[in-house]
């Protein structure tokens, strides 16, 4: 049965793990058919609605599809093969351009916030059924908010930019539901939709953000959510215009029961300003996260959203985990009153980096795209060769598969500690490794 694999199991969660235990180990690889419900149950000797449960187990936590009368067969991309084994692994000699890591010079230090809030968390101690956000952090997070132009709606505090996201999914669709992501698009993200048993319906991205027209296709077939990211995308760099923001909003309101989910990745490290789609739809949500300005160990972010949305996030939160810890709050807070980061240096410290690289790189004839944030996405013919070639060389970039459901090769490169003197001979080695002349676009 299915080469040497042997499916095994009496109850449909132990058939289920069987499945998905042989799917992570490599032995049921994406694409492969299953067996029929009936001839499955015959083998294993159990009633063919077990082995119907258990699909419905696995297709509910994203590993398997099934199309009708074709059967069901591994995802191509299961939930179980997550993109972060995509990554290269960076020997000793090697520039590492592939992490995606902020230049530790441009974080703040964050011992004196958290002495400060770990001495008012020992004068005023946070106790069970205390307010899960700190008053001061959701004032000063709301005005924020509400000076960038994003609607009014109560705040929440989560663990980091996924964990909002995640929370915001769980509260609206279910397994089986479509969500619009962007194509390229976060690798993490990527891997997400399909864990909570969701489809994934690409839309293409150019340095304005997703493409208006694929949006709307996504939406005429049938996707639930759309998830945008406003400013310093990953991994383009690309920032919605408000050229773009304007025709995103005229699709949407197409569709007002879209649950729209707004990530600023960029938030306190760039210089563009934000243009939210917010508002149109009935039920929305805006993350920030502190991780790219602040550090990633933080693991915090700000959501906003509409009632509805922000209310079942928080009841959810509160059967879970409770709340983020009030004291990395205050820290949080303090940091932000001391005005510890310049959002203006940090993206002109970034800026001057991405825009030496994207013109050494066009001067050598290659298309490259970053128009905010810390990384630069360069199409290429042959993504493997290209990432092979460039560790040779000396260089580690991340491979575009970890961004990718759709769209054609590429490469991410971050340049957030890239130094001038390097600009020259990371862009002759990229021109070198990508066999200039043979460029496809990424959209």
């Amino acid at each position: 049965m299915l080469g040497e694999y042997r499916i095994e199991g009496r109850r449909a969660a132990d058939i289920s793990a069987s499945i998905e235990a042989a799917v992570g180990a490599g032995h049921l690889e994406p694409g492969r058919l299953l067996p029929p419900m009936r001839e499955l149950a015959a083998e294993l000797g159990v009633n063919p609605n077990t082995v119907a449960a258990a699909y419905r187990i696995l297709r509910e936590r994203g590993v398997i599809e099934t199309d009708g009368r074709r059967g069901s067969r591994v995802r191509p991309k299961p939930a179980t093969t997550g993109r972060e084994f995509l990554r290269v692994e960076v020997p000793p000699g090697v520039r590492d351009a592939a992490a995606g890591n902020p230049d530790t010079a441009l974080l703040p230090a964050l011992a004196p916030a958290f002495a400060w809030a770990a001495a008012q968390g020992d004068r005023e101690p946070v106790l069970y059924g205390h307010a899960p956000v700190e008053p001061e952090l959701a004032r000063a997070a709301r005005a924020e908010l509400d000076a960038d132009g994003v609607p009014a709606g109560p705040v929440a505090v989560a663990s980091g930019s996924l964990d909002a996201i995640e929370r915001v999914l769980a509260a609206h669709v279910r397994p089986g539901d479509t969500v619009a992501v962007e194509d390229p698009g976060w690798g993490s993200l990527l891997d997400l939709v399909p864990a909570l048993g969701l489809r994934t319906a690409a839309v293409g991205v150019d340095d304005d953000g997703p493409l208006p027209e694929q949006v709307r296709r996504a939406l005429e077939g049938g996707a639930r959510a759309l998830i945008v990211t406003d400013r310093a995308q990953n991994p383009t760099g690309a920032a919605v215009s408000a050229a773009r923001a304007r025709a995103l909003r005229g699709v949407l309101r197409e569709y007002p029961s879209t649950l729209l989910v707004e990530d600023d990745h960029g938030h306190g490290i760039v210089d563009l300003p934000l243009h939210p789609l917010a508002g149109v739809t009935r039920h929305w949500a805006f993350v920030r996260s502190v991780a790219k300005a602040y550090g990633p160990d933080l693991r915090f972010a700000v959501l906003t959203g509409d009632d509805v949305t922000l209310d079942r996030v928080r009841g959810r939160q509160r059967l879970g985990p409770g709340w983020v810890s009030r004291i990395t709050q205050r820290a949080v807070v303090r940091l932000w009153a001391d005005g510890v980061v310049d959002a203006g240096e940090v993206a002109g410290a970034y800026g001057r980096r991405r825009d030496a690289l994207i013109a050494a790189l066009a001067a050598r004839g290659v298309e490259a795209h970053g128009r905010s944030g810390m990384n630069v996405w360069v199409p290429v013919p042959d993504e493997t060769g290209a990432v092979a070639r460039l560790l040779q060389a000396g260089w580690a970039v991340a491979p575009g598969a970890r961004f990718r459901v759709e769209a054609p090769p590429g490469i991410r490169i971050t340049v957030s500690t890239l130094d001038p003197q390097e600009v020259g001979e990371l862009a002759d080695a990229v021109a070198s490794a990508i066999r200039v002349g043979d460029l496809r676009g990424y959209v």
